[in-house]
């Protein structure tokens, strides 16, 4: 079987063709423009994105089905007869649903937590949803005259190159919307938010079938670290892993519906065809290559390969912090207040000292998040890691020193692909077997640990 994998993520568009019991390359990669129209906004241009799917599919040459993974909870309106888009992409990292959702007060974060799992945070699409029918004239007009659609990424991109509105269950679970349990979607909870249910895409299993494009079969859609998880092999509980793109974002298999806690949430991993949904935890961190990205925009590093080959004590040890909390905090603080921090610098600090200690600071964030994620479902002794900053020996043996935990790097970074060759049939264990391991050797001190906390502390308060 020969898939064309399409990874449609925050800052590109990437499409692997993955061939079972063979490999896996990169034919085409697309970057798209991000829109920051005022403080707090991001958003992308719709038509920009199905553009971009579309070349990178036509890069594929012959294939025998398509997948495509999505960005998660970011999502727009658009036109049920026409499938034009009524507003642009408000993107996941987007925060200007954050007044509205703090004025529903305690006891609607209550009900979303229990229904759906989510806390009451414009990170979901359910206040992004309801934005755009408050806020924009032809959305509301759409919407009167029976022609509205709402949605995540997927279902506008299934609806306009295969005519499915569609969604599976995994990106559903993303919104806000549903209930958790039964795996429909919530009326309490579109009413709470001022969400037409009727508007929304159905919801099925991952490996439904999404239609067609030019005759090729949409075998499998899902959202991009749902794929991730599945690419890594995670299928028992306590089987984790963390994707370093933009954001850095840990899954970890639950054996149940479990609610999550400390700040962690309850996700839906995937469901197939025939089989009962499985569940998993989830936490993030907003800004990992994005905190990357902002350091080589001012000018602290050019390449990739300066992120390698540090020398001495870490950052960490000799008194330099870096917390980046460009968005804000995400699990389990949800503090959209917090603030970005170096601490410790002096005279003697240079470029690449502030490039290490953010390296170590993206660490320690997601160090939280494993803590959290064992003491709900269990031990957690090797953590799979995928994504851009996977590629930096130093990154992966500091984060296994912090974390106690062994971290295994796949040769193949691009694990969003082989969960989605995998949803569709095609044989990925020998492509997944070669990884690299770094074990702890004790370096990270309790002591690193409380430098850290004490740094975040500072970083939640210094808006206040």
């Amino acid at each position: 079987m020969r898939v064309a994998a399409i990874d449609q993520g925050t800052t590109s568009t990437r499409c692997l063709v993955v061939e079972s019991g063979a490999g896996a390359r990169v034919v085409a990669s697309r970057r798209h423009a991000q829109f920051h129209p005022a403080p707090g906004r991001v958003e992308h241009d719709p038509e920009e994105l199905l553009a971009n799917i579309r070349d990178v599919l036509a890069a594929a040459g012959p294939v025998d089905a398509i997948a495509i993974a999505n960005q998660g909870e970011s999502c727009l309106a658009w036109d049920a007869e026409t499938g034009e888009a009524l507003s642009a992409v408000i993107v996941w990292q987007d925060a200007r649903t954050a007044g509205t959702l703090a004025a529903l007060g305690p006891a609607a974060e209550a009900r979303s937590k229990a229904i759906c799992g989510l806390p009451l945070d414009p990170y979901f699409s359910a206040s992004k949803l309801a934005w755009t029918l408050r806020n924009l004239p032809v959305v509301a007009q759409a919407l009167k005259a029976g022609r509205l659609r709402l949605g995540t990424t997927d279902a506008f991109f299934l609806d306009r190159l295969t005519g499915e509105f569609r969604t599976d269950l995994a990106t559903a679970s993303r919104t806000g919307l549903i209930d958790l349990a039964t795996g429909t979607w919530s009326a309490e909870l579109c009413a709470l938010h001022g969400v037409p249910l009727e508007c929304l895409p159905q919801i099925v299993a991952v490996d439904a079938g999404f239609g067609c494009i030019d005759g090729i079969p949409v075998k499998a859609s899902i959202v991009d670290q749902q794929a991730a998880l599945y690419g890594h092999g995670c299928r028992a509980p306590g089987d984790a892993k963390i994707t370093f793109g933009t954001g850095a974002f840990l899954l970890a298999v639950a054996k149940d519906v479990a609610r999550g806690g400390s700040g962690l949430l309850p996700t839906i991993g995937w469901q197939r065809q025939g089989e009962p949904p499985a569940f998993a935890i989830e936490g993030g961190v907003y800004d990992a290559g994005a905190a990357l990205e902002w350091l080589r925009r001012l000018g602290l590093f050019g390449t990739d390969d300066e992120l390698d080959g540090f020398e001495g004590p870490s950052a960490l040890r000799r008194g330099l912090v870096f917390v980046p909390a460009l968005s804000g905090l995400a699990a389990p603080y949800w503090d959209r207040q917090a603030a970005p921090l170096f601490i410790g610098m002096d005279a003697a600090t240079g470029r690449a000292d502030m490039v290490r200690a953010a390296l170590e600071g993206i660490a320690l964030l997601t160090v939280r998040l494993i803590q959290e994620a064992a003491a709900i479902v269990g031990p957690i002794e090797t953590i799979a890691i995928d994504g851009g900053l996977s590629q930096s020996r130093y990154f992966a043996q500091f984060l296994a020193n912090a974390s106690g935990c062994t971290v295994k790097v796949p040769a193949l970074h691009e694990m969003t692909a082989l969960g989605l060759a995998e949803f569709c049939g095609a044989e990925v264990g020998a492509i997944r077997a070669d990884a690299a391991l770094f074990t702890p050797d004790g370096s990270v001190t309790a002591t690193d640990h409380a430098r850290f906390a004490s740094a975040i502390e500072k970083s939640r308060s210094w808006r206040a």
